[in-house]
């Protein structure tokens, strides 16, 4: 009997996955190698579940592939696309492991070429805000009460009957201008700029509203080119951009000086209402009467207070005649009590003095007495100190060492000026200086003799 050998123990058997395993395995590793990013195609086989999922295929002219959006996604899509429609959507590519059918979950979905003309936006957006067109501070206001309107839109379009009849219900008083210009479609954006610098020009309105309605964003585009925003910046009077619906925005919008959601935002935002108007003329009337009266009551309440403080031109003047009778009065007696008092008391200092004063006769005789005393005085005193003088200067005369040197004698001195008394002082062959009556002279000396004893 041939028996059949075990198994080599040493050789374990390969695992054995499931369906699912390999399946989430698969899903797992597509995911990993393809993260999110950006697929084109064309839309087909459209379904939208009552769940408010989208299922749809994604396909071009060789290949197609299975699509999923889920509710949470659609809601923010923005539009529901069609059959045929061209879009792009980013998506993580994945495995639907109950059929094993691969399959993208679309994350975000948008109009083909939607991506290129975002980024024209942005780029375009960027510049001009850089350029300072966007500021804030250059923003005009609306003027509070508007005479005429500018409308710069297609004479087909339904904005401009949304507008029309926006105005007609607010403000029916209002003039209104339409400058015609095409909103979508080739050399669109020249002629729309064409149209706010014609409105600019003729200066015949208070504001220009710039509207369309909505549409895809390459319907719009003709509002996000630079010529129309720099036709809008340089508008000479404030500019309403009411283009597409509330969450479209457009360079237009930004350029202008107040963005509306919607045309008819835009017109409500140009005029108020006229029944708004008449109310507050209606307020300002009734605050003006009022005000009116107040002042007609305080008026004749001050005019009788008047009337009553009010004196008869006869009696006004004798009350001043009194009062100046009074005031004279008074500076008469201010101006005669003083003299009074001061003469009286000059009388009382003049009766003093004339008790005080003494006799000058008998002074002056005997001043005069003294006066002839002194000066005999004086002269005698003069004589005597005259014959005095005399008396000396005859005796300095005797004594002047110039009579000395007239009779003969000299004065001798050596080379420092002193006078020399004894030969003692002399040295031989030493300068000597003589001084005569009449001069000096320079000696040398030969020898020194003492007077004998």
């Amino acid at each position: 009997m041939q028996t059949i050998p075990d198994a080599d123990p040493g050789h374990a058997a390969p695992p054995v996955l499931t369906v699912t395993a390999l399946n989430a395995q698969v899903a797992r590793l597509l995911e990993r190698s393809f993260p999110l990013t950006w697929i084109g195609g064309e839309i087909s086989n459209f379904t939208r579940a009552s769940s408010g999922h989208w299922y749809f295929t994604l396909k071009d002219d060789a290949a197609q592939v299975r699509a999923v959006m889920f509710r949470g996604r659609a809601q923010f899509a923005g539009f529901i696309p069609r059959e045929g429609d061209k879009v792009e959507v980013r998506a993580l590519v994945t495995l639907y492991g109950a059929r094993g059918d691969y399959q993208i979950n679309v994350e975000a979905l948008r109009r083909a070429g939607v991506g290129a003309l975002y980024e024209a936006f942005l780029r375009l957006k960027d510049k001009l805000t850089a350029q300072g067109l966007f500021d804030p501070d250059r923003k005009r206001a609306l003027p509070m009460f508007t005479r005429s309107v500018g409308i710069v839109t297609s004479p087909q379009a339904a904005a401009l009957r949304d507008v029309l009849t926006a105005l007609q219900r607010r403000a029916p008083h209002l003039r209104i201008v339409l400058y015609p210009a095409p909103v979508q479609g080739q050399l669109a954006a020249q002629k729309i700029a064409d149209a706010i610098a014609t409105a600019s020009h003729r200066a015949e309105v208070d504001v220009l509203l710039v509207v369309r309605g909505g549409g895809s964003i390459e319907d719009l585009w003709s509002f996000n080119e630079e010529v129309v925003a720099r036709a809008i910046a340089g508008c000479s009077m404030p500019v309403i951009a009411g283009v597409g619906h509330e969450t479209d925005f457009t360079i237009a919008d930004f350029a202008a000086d107040m963005r509306a959601a919607t045309p008819t935002a835009a017109a409500e935002l140009a005029a108020t209402p006229r029944a708004d108007w008449m109310a507050s003329l209606s307020g300002d009337a009734t605050d003006l009467r009022r005000a009116m009266r107040r002042m007609l009551s305080e008026a004749n309440l001050n005019l009788d207070n008047y009337t009553r403080r009010l004196l008869s031109p006869s009696a006004q003047i004798g009350h001043q005649r009194l009062k100046l009778v009074a005031l004279s009065t008074a500076l008469t007696h201010a101006v005669r009590a003083p003299v009074n008092r001061h003469g009286f008391a000059l009388a009382q200092l003049r009766a003093r003095w004339a008790r005080h004063r003494p006799d000058v006769r008998a002074l002056r005789a005997e001043l005069a007495s003294q006066q002839r005393h002194c000066a005999a005085s004086i002269a005698s005193q003069l004589g005597q100190r005259r014959d005095a003088l005399g008396a000396l200067a005859a005796q300095l005369e005797l004594l002047n060492p110039q009579r000395t040197l007239e009779r003969g004698y000299a004065i001798v001195s050596d080379s420092r000026g002193k006078v020399l008394r004894s030969p003692d002082d002399i040295r031989i062959r030493e300068a000597l200086t003589v001084r005569l009556a009449e001069g000096t002279a320079e000696v040398g000396v030969a020898s020194v003799q003492k007077a004998l004893g």
